[in-house]
């Protein structure tokens, strides 16, 4: 029985996850959740799984969730880091969006939980940091990303000196295929449709601009200690080839499955062992062809602005991500167009003085400072 704490419970991943849970639950043993502000929803989970603990971000929701349950809740940073590291729990899912992760999540490992991570952000702005948590405190790390759990998957068995390139597979998002000039005037509703992912607003629209490739890249860069330039994304619109390792004699290794983020989260879970589940199998009658592409970069900027900032390193990833969140958002709220998202970004890297080897706390000062600048920029 593992005992699972998990940091953003009412999100995509959060509620995927529950539903892992619910269906092995002579397995998984929930002890904590956290949430920003959706207690209506979190109200519905405390009752179902009976965590010892829970935390609302939002401190006048907590004092509304105290009302109804009996059960200790806590609020703000502190109850989110808190959950983190409960002494109950043996796994920390991190599914919180945005770099507010990146502290509970260290915290976690330093207190030698194992992670099952589902926050870009944390490996994006601060991967040297905590992959040397991780190694230093010998905690285990899973990828819940079906690209990054497909890698973790071609890996098993084989030498990192085997390993020629990672190949990760991208659907191209809601826009592939369109030309900058088409993409001028195009709204939130178009950009949230994704073509076959089931996923949360910021993550949707970081898919169709393709800065959620490069933040995969950056994350893989850490994940498997692999260079920039033997890191490569590849379009798959049916999104059934995860990702892929070529090897150095020429061999292929890639995972395949439906598109479903349970699978992924079930492994993380339950690695080093397997359990069957009662999602659907892939079906290869309903596929006449796998296609690649690779990207365009020209129209969607945002992957080769992750690269570079992965390159240059320090505080850059920080920013680049600091400064997504702001434009994506505003985007959200119809202030701003599409492509003012990829502009704005550019901007706040060119404006950044660079720190090469930052401790915690000045990727926290690049983080803050790359929102006051990306706000004012759009304002």
């Amino acid at each position: 029985m593992k005992n699972i704490s998990i940091l953003g419970s009412t999100g995509s991943i959060g509620t995927q996850t529950l539903d892992v849970i619910r269906n092995n639950k002579d397995r998984f043993n929930v002890v904590g959740l956290a949430v920003n502000s959706s207690i209506e929803v979190l109200k519905q989970q405390i009752d179902e799984f009976n965590p010892i603990a829970v935390s609302v971000y939002d401190e006048k929701k907590a004092e509304e969730l105290k009302k109804q349950v009996d059960i200790e809740i806590l609020s703000g940073k502190e109850g989110l880091n808190k959950m983190a590291t409960l002494e109950e729990a043996d796994t920390v899912i991190t599914s919180v969006v945005g770099s507010i992760g990146v502290i509970p999540t260290l915290k976690a490992i330093q207190a030698k939980k194992n992670i099952a991570l589902a926050n870009k952000e944390t490996l994006v702005t601060a991967g040297d940091i905590i992959m040397k948590e991780v190694k230093k405190n010998n905690v285990n790390l899973m990828p819940i990303d079906s690209e990054h759990s497909a890698l973790f998957q071609c890996l098993n068995g084989e030498k990192k000196e085997d390993i020629n390139r990672l190949i990760i597979t991208c659907s191209g998002g809601s826009f592939r295929g369109r030309t900058k000039e088409e993409l001028k005037d195009v709204t939130v509703k178009e950009a949230l449709n994704h073509p076959t992912w089931n996923m949360g607003g910021k993550i949707t629209i970081d898919s169709a601009t393709l800065m959620n490739k490069g933040f995969e890249v950056i994350e893989a860069h850490h994940l498997y200690n692999i260079p920039y330039e033997n890191i490569d994304v590849i379009i798959h619109p049916q999104s059934i080839i995860h990702s892929m390792i070529e090897y150095v004699d020429g061999s292929i290794m890639s995972q395949l499955g439906i598109h479903d983020m349970r699978l992924p989260i079930q492994y993380a879970l339950s690695y080093p062992k397997r359990i069957p589940n009662k999602l659907p199998k892939l079906c290869f009658e309903e596929y006449n062809s796998f296609t690649f592409s690779i990207p365009d970069i020209e129209t969607f900027p945002c992957l080769r602005y992750a690269y570079d900032a992965g390159k240059i390193g320090g505080t850059m990833p920080s920013v680049i991500n600091a400064a997504n969140e702001v434009a994506v958002r505003e985007f959200l709220k119809g202030r701003i167009r599409f492509l003012q998202i990829p502009e704005t970004i550019r901007k706040a890297m060119d404006t950044h003085n660079l720190i090469k080897n930052p401790d915690i706390d000045d990727i926290m000062k690049a983080d803050e400072w790359a929102r006051e600048f990306t706000e004012e920029e759009l304002r």
